[in-house]
């Protein structure tokens, strides 16, 4: 088979613009934006969230959102122009000759129908093949895409499987009429490293075989390092610089992209201060948690002990039981054995009304700050509630609130906004202020992080640093991302399959690895081997 040639640009963007709708923070999400993929080439779209990736990616495959439109430019699918043609003959081009996979499969999937007959409904809808003829073909590239017992996959409904699972399904209905265009929005982002790693490998394997050409879209650098050909960086929907991967990620030229790149955190872990011993602010000791349906056992016989002034971190892969214990120590589930110690009181069997005086003491912030934040009232309101319902006067709650607007680097004058005027960075320090508000002992931060960019999560992770060190909080600190836990955590704890596997010092457990678990890993981490910033 003779390789593509990746001189004849399968899309190629010419001057594009896209309006935004009056009122928005700029007239344009895009301006100007020029790039093109070629046969058998992945470029990779990098850029902060509000860069214009997304839209860029709406607008080649007709799906941009009311109020927005293309005002310029020409988008070319091996030369027909895309911004010319009709909505009949988008829907003619769609999984036939350009596909897109999104970043939450679980979101994109019809939870009524089965995972078969959604891809079944791609041929049914573009392909003249007899229903056992289709069957065959859904078959078929459920086992090209790796999936195990494809009999079984085919007639699962999304809810019973896996992220990663979901997100081969989601590759499958991409590719099954074998388009020259796949759009992969932000695939990867919300799988664990081993996951990551496995569907990085397969959209690799499969774009070689069949010289597929792929528009990447992630705001991750360690996936760029893996997996892109080229890199076009955005900053506020201008392209501000484009090349190959090995010149962009180790000689930016553009200021912007070496602000990105200088925010990648590192996975060589930081030498940290010890902290000192004593009373540990929280103990875990044989903490367990079975399901009642099907019998699972998400957690089992876990040990963790946290200082004061100290970070633990909690790693391990999607379904291995971190999130389970955390929800666990913070009460918002309740624990099947083992006992749960907040300066040597027992939490783990106190009845609700029992449990009350120690919520104060143990705060959490959650992955997504969206949904965090009632979208009805104002931050000031969300952040004064849990001190006013223990007992704090209105007037000292939101003298409260003020101070913690300063140390989360926030004018005091936001806490009459709602939580929509916000970016996603500033969201999360709003839901980190309204944790402080009730002084804690401990703070737990489960995937913090993970929804932001990398720019926004270096300066949310330094302000967690910043107020563990002010104020001498233990931290439960909860993430797939291992580059992150190099950075922000003292010590690591691995979890598998609900047992801790692993636990030490962080530049132990990364330098020095004793389970083969935690190898493994480690090995998976995208761009391990890269160095950002640094010229090869």
């Amino acid at each position: 088979m003779k390789p593509p040639d990746r001189r004849d640009p399968v899309l190629e963007v010419r001057g594009l613009a896209i309006a935004l709708p009056p009122g928005a923070d700029r007239a344009l999400a895009a301006k100007d934006v020029s790039f093109h993929v070629g046969a058998g080439e992945i470029v990779c779209l990098v850029g902060e969230s509000g860069s214009g990736k997304s839209t860029i990616a709406q607008a080649v495959m007709g799906l941009l959102p009311k109020g927005l439109q293309a005002s310029a430019g020409q988008i070319l699918l091996q030369g027909e122009d895309l911004l010319q043609v009709g909505e009949a003959r988008l829907r003619e081009l769609r999984c036939t000759r350009m596909s897109m996979v999104f970043q939450e499969p679980m979101t994109a999937l019809n939870p009524v129908f089965t995972c078969g007959d959604q891809i079944d409904e791609v041929l049914r809808t573009h392909a003249t093949l007899s229903a056992a003829e289709r069957r065959q073909r859904v078959l078929d590239i459920i086992r090209k895409v790796q999936l195990p017992d494809p009999q079984r996959m085919v007639d699962s409904y999304p809810h019973q499987l896996s992220g990663g699972q979901r997100q081969r399904i989601m590759i499958a209905m991409a590719l099954v009429l074998e388009p020259v265009l796949l759009i992969a929005d932000e695939p990867t982002t919300a799988l664990d490293v081993t996951t990551q790693a496995q569907i990085l490998e397969l959209i690799r394997v499969l774009q070689r075989e069949r010289g597929t050409a792929v528009l990447f879209i992630t705001h991750d650098f360690g996936v760029v390092a893996e997996i892109a050909d080229r890199v076009a960086v955005l900053q506020l929907g201008n392209l501000v610089e484009v090349g190959e991967k090995q010149a962009v990620l180790t000689r930016p030229a553009h200021e912007y992209t070496r602000t990105l790149i200088a925010s990648v955190p590192s996975l060589t872990p930081r030498d940290r201060a010890s902290v000192a011993t004593g009373q540990p602010t929280l103990r875990v000791e044989g903490l367990a948690k079975t399901y009642a349906r099907g019998g699972v056992a998400a957690a089992k016989d876990v040990q963790l002990v946290v200082q004061r002034g100290e970070t633990l971190g909690i790693v391990g892969e999607s379904g291995s039981g971190k999130s389970t214990v955390a929800r666990c120590i913070a009460r918002l589930i309740e624990p099947s054995a083992g006992r749960i110690l907040i300066n040597d009181d027992d939490v783990a069997g106190l009845s609700i009304r029992r449990m009350r005086p120690y919520r104060r003491r143990i705060q959490i912030v959650f992955q997504d700050p969206y949904r965090s934040l009632n979208p009805r009232r104002s931050v000031g309101d969300s952040i004064v509630e849990g001190p006013v319902n223990y007992g704090m006067p209105q007037a000292q709650a939101w003298a409260r609130a003020r101070q913690l607007m300063d140390l989360v680097r926030l004018d005091a004058g936001v806490l009459e906004r709602f939580p929509h005027e916000f970016s996603g960075g500033q969201r999360q320090r709003l839901c980190i202020s309204r944790a402080l508000a009730l002084e804690p002992d401990l703070l737990i931060a489960d995937e913090a992080v993970s929804a932001l960019d990398v720019s926004v999560q270096a300066q949310v992770l330094h302000l967690l640093d910043e107020i563990r060190e002010r104020l001498n909080l233990a931290m439960l600190f909860i993430t797939h991302d291992l580059r992150v836990a190099a950075q922000v955590c003292d010590r690591i704890a691995v979890m598998s399959r609900g047992r801790v596997v692993e636990c030490g010092r962080t530049v132990d457990v990364f330098l020095r690895p004793q389970h083969d678990y935690t190898k493994s890993l480690l090995a998976a981490a995208p761009g391990r081997d890269f160095s950002f910033g640094q010229p090869a």
